[in-house]
């Protein structure tokens, strides 16, 4: 029996000629990722054990993403802390505040992660690998162990796929079908377990882009997926060719590969959708919701922080200004779009709109170190969740949405069908 190609990446990093769900390997990473947040606490658990030296310090990428604007004393003393650590583990391949941007964004914009790939990462939007063809596997905070020791062990796990059928009608995006497909499997009428599993999209794929991909891979993951994999089309292996800093072999899943469950979507006739509160699994028309009035609103996060995004976003935006009620905040997903929003008009736009410009990286959806909500207030956003508190007062409404769906919604001071804006 053949292999699925998250299964072929485990095998070839782990010197193995086949695997199966269930078995224990020990991949050997062609990077590891660590995110601010948690370097402190990785340094000074290995400190505690007398290690001091890293094991691969060449493939440690540390990026500061999560908390890219100091906000508190606590957050000037970790970034502090994190540029002592790089330099005291050899760490080169360190992006700081205004090198790199978001963690599970750049690294696929400037060809670092290419597909084919595997690495280990703390954060669980590692699944974002998968848009480009790559595998990101989570660690958590035990991403010490692999910080000492170069790898870790991972158990091969099972694959659902999901093949799309049809193309997406205009105005609507990648970020709805995560959404629909959430809410499908949460009401039964697509079944599948997604618990320590991989989702590997197939079907008519050639229509989405990477950043369209990476929206692909957002949602799944907080309905537990451990991986998201989508195919690299010729564009994509174009994308990479241009821009890949090492050489790279593209892996697809076999014809008779083994799926824990084998799901299809009709995707045709899609109308955008809108997540209500409490969970992305609660996601509906947006037909059903329009007319709720907001007060904040985000357009950013690894699920919709690309170029592509942003540029969808601004040409709503354009000529237009946001409610008087509603403050926008938007946080480009890396430093080479924020350059580019610059060099190409779109950051006007955004700033005549009235929109906030935040940084490149995580933004608000870092539990709101920046941008929180206030007691009772409505939000709609493009970031990964929204679960109660995600944004800051437990008892505000958080509803998602794609790009799209916010920007209009931010200047009609409601929520509102991008396709009906006039």
């Amino acid at each position: 029996m053949g292999m699925t190609a998250v299964e072929k990446v485990l095998a070839a990093k782990s010197g193995r000629s086949t695997v199966k769900p269930g078995d224990v390997v020990s991949p050997d990473p062609d990077f590891i990722m660590i995110h601010d947040g948690v370097v402190m606490a990785a340094k000074r658990e290995l400190d505690g054990l007398g290690i001091t030296r890293l094991a691969t310090p060449d493939k440690v990428m540390m990026v500061t993403d999560h908390d890219v604007i100091y906000g508190s004393a606590r957050a000037a003393e970790r970034g502090a802390f994190n540029r002592k650590a790089a330099a005291q583990w050899g760490v080169k391949n360190f992006f700081d505040v205004g090198r790199g941007g978001h963690g599970h964004i750049f690294p696929m914009e400037n060809g670092m992660l290419l597909p084919g790939m595997f690495y280990f990462d703390n954060d669980r939007h590692a699944t974002n690998a998968g848009a480009i063809g790559a595998f990101g596997f989570r660690m958590g905070t035990e991403i010490s162990r692999v910080l000492a020791t170069g790898t870790n062990w991972v158990m091969v796990p099972k694959t659902v796929r999901l093949t799309l059928k049809g193309k997406l009608q205009p105005g609507v995006h990648a970020r709805d079908v995560g959404f629909h497909f959430a809410a499908l499997l949460k009401q039964g009428a697509l079944s599948a377990d997604l618990d320590y599993r991989v989702l590997e999209y197939a079907g008519d794929l050639d229509q989405f882009d990477l950043a369209s991909r990476a929206a692909l891979c957002s949602t799944p993951t907080e309905i537990r997926a451990y991986g998201v994999f989508v195919p690299p089309s010729k564009a994509i292996l174009e994308h990479a060719k241009s821009r890949g800093q090492r050489p790279f072999t593209p892996v697809y899943s076999d014809a008779d590969a083994h799926y824990d469950a084998d799901l299809t979507l009709d995707i045709s006739r899609l109308e955008p959708q809108v997540s209500l509160p409490g969970s992305v699994e609660n996601a509906v028309d947006v037909s059903k919701v329009e007319g709720t009035a907001i007060d904040h609103a985000f357009i950013g996060s690894c699920g919709s922080g690309m170029w592509e995004d942003l540029v969808t976003a601004a040409s709503i935006l354009k000529g237009r200004r946001l409610a008087p009620n509603v403050r926008l905040f938007v946080a480009p997903g890396s430093e080479a779009t924020n350059r580019r929003l610059a060099s190409e008009g779109l950051l006007g736009v955004f700033i005549e709109a009235g929109a906030v410009m935040l940084p490149p990286g995580c933004g608000p959806c870092n539990d709101a170190v920046i941008g929180p909500v206030h007691s009772g207030e409505v939000s709609l956003s493009t970031a990964t969740n929204n679960n109660a508190g995600r944004f800051g007062a437990r008892d505000a409404k958080l509803y998602l949405g794609s790009p799209a769906t916010v920007a209009a919604s931010a200047v009609a001071g409601k929520i509102t069908d991008a396709r009906k804006l006039n």
